[in-house]
């Protein structure tokens, strides 16, 4: 029987040289070559009788079929076995660094092929010319929840010449979602079948920033991904900036007057050594002297790993937000306590800390940032899921509503409030 229409591509060899059948241009470009290759090899090493005694040299319309419906629709058994198909042409177990480069092409071939189809969403791909690093990281934190035979974690370079056979590698993509996820977007945005049952708004959110206002956010579409995909369920179809430092302004009352009353949503930070790190809010931010939140609240890490910690039960310190007091700390923080949080920005805006000897209390987060005391530039914070009509109401103040020093200083050089007369005054909160 023929080749199916998906393999014709616009490269006639595959990644080691090897003839591969006539061409087909919209696959070729829609998916890297070596994922096109994994997936032709891995079809082509379908046995349906139970007699083969090594792939076929075509691949059949059966076996087309068979590995569609393992690899779409089948449990994490069948998953396994086409992955483990498509990593290695011998039966029996694989190298862990082989399960490594697969995952790395897997979650490469996603960035690629939502690019191709235009469904980042708002955001951005792989800009920078060369390996894109965040594919690499995400790789590497999908791994890390990999448990091998004897229980242990699939952490660190030593472990890359360990051997992972069928029962490691089925666990690894029955606990990991994200890997039969990213195969289903490989599959039917590659291949353009299926589409009615992948459902991207809740994997890659809507991005929304005000119009006109050109921006470039310190998170890709990578990043972005892994953050929503450990949100509550009904947040993740759209993210809304309410603030930047870099179209806000280096100011804490600004981030003050944006974030407030605004419900639940995820602060990043990248501070001078590039670390990437940050905290979902569950609840709206208040400026008040107490903790807030509750055990929804995590921190996380993009940079330069991927993690995401949450919280301990040993305290609520979940949240906190305070501005103008003289006897207790001003600034934003998550967890641990005054003076020692896990993730802190200070008044001073640009200087913060991450104190976690050995972890932090409320998060069993380490240090996030590169040094216990670091600085920034970067700062966004993003509204999740859909505003409540009282969110819009309290969003839409003036931001010298939120911010007395403000307002008070206007009055004082002279200068009245442009806003005023044109609105009505908000109640006291």
């Amino acid at each position: 029987m023929g080749l199916p229409s998906w393999t014709r591509r616009s490269r006639n060899h595959d990644v080691s040289g090897a003839p591969l059948p006539l061409e087909c241009n919209h696959v070729g470009e829609a998916l890297p070559p070596e994922m096109v290759t994994r997936l032709y090899d891995g079809m082509r090493r379908v046995d349906l009788t139970g007699k083969a005694k090594g792939p076929s040299e075509n691949v059949s319309q059966e076996q087309f079929t068979a590995s569609m419906s393992h690899l779409l629709k089948g449990n994490s058994e069948e998953k396994s076995l086409m992955i483990m198909k498509m990593i290695s042409a011998t039966e029996g177990p694989v190298k862990a660094r082989e399960v490594q480069k697969f995952t790395e092409d897997l979650v490469g071939s996603v960035v690629h092929v939502l690019s191709h189809r235009q469904e980042l969403r708002g955001w951005t791909g792989k800009e920078a010319p060369g390996p894109n690093p965040r594919v690499q990281v995400l790789a590497a934190q999908l791994l890390s929840e990999m448990k091998l035979q004897d229980g242990k974690r699939l952490l660190g370079p030593q472990w890359l010449d360990y051997d992972c056979d069928r029962a490691v590698i089925e666990d690894w993509v029955f606990r990991v979602p994200h890997v039969a996820i990213f195969l289903s977007v490989v599959i039917c945005k590659g291949f353009l079948v299926l589409c009615s049952s992948l459902d991207l708004t809740t994997l890659v959110p809507e991005r929304q920033v005000d119009q006109g206002r050109g921006f470039e956010s310190i998170l890709d579409v990578l990043s972005v991904m892994y953050i929503n995909a450990q949100l509550p369920r009904e947040q993740r179809h759209r993210w809304r900036l309410l603030f930047s430092s870099e179209l806000h302004g280096h100011s804490f009352s600004q981030l003050c007057g944006h974030i407030t009353h605004r419900g639940p949503c995820v602060a990043v930070l990248e501070d001078h050594d590039k670390h990437v790190f940050g905290g979902f809010a569950s609840c709206s931010w208040e400026v008040k002297p107490q903790f807030q939140g509750d055990n929804r609240c995590f921190l996380f890490s993009i940079c330069p790993s991927m993690a995401v910690y949450t919280h301990t039960g040993y305290n609520d310190h979940y949240m906190y937000l305070n501005h103008g007091q003289q006897t207790i700390p001003n600034g934003l923080g998550m967890g641990g306590q005054h003076n020692y949080f896990g993730l802190w920005v200070d008044v001073d805006f640009g200087k913060g800390h991450s104190r976690a000897k050995p972890t932090c209390t409320t998060y069993n987060s380490p240090q996030l940032s590169a040094q216990e005391n670091f600085q920034f530039d970067k700062m966004e914070v993003w509204a999740v899921g859909d505003p409540s009509e009282e969110q819009l109401a309290k969003g839409n103040k003036s931001i010298l509503d939120a911010d007395p020093e403000a307002q008070a200083l206007l009055e004082i050089s002279g200068h009245s409030r442009h806003s005023e007369g044109l609105r009505e005054v908000p109640d006291d909160e």
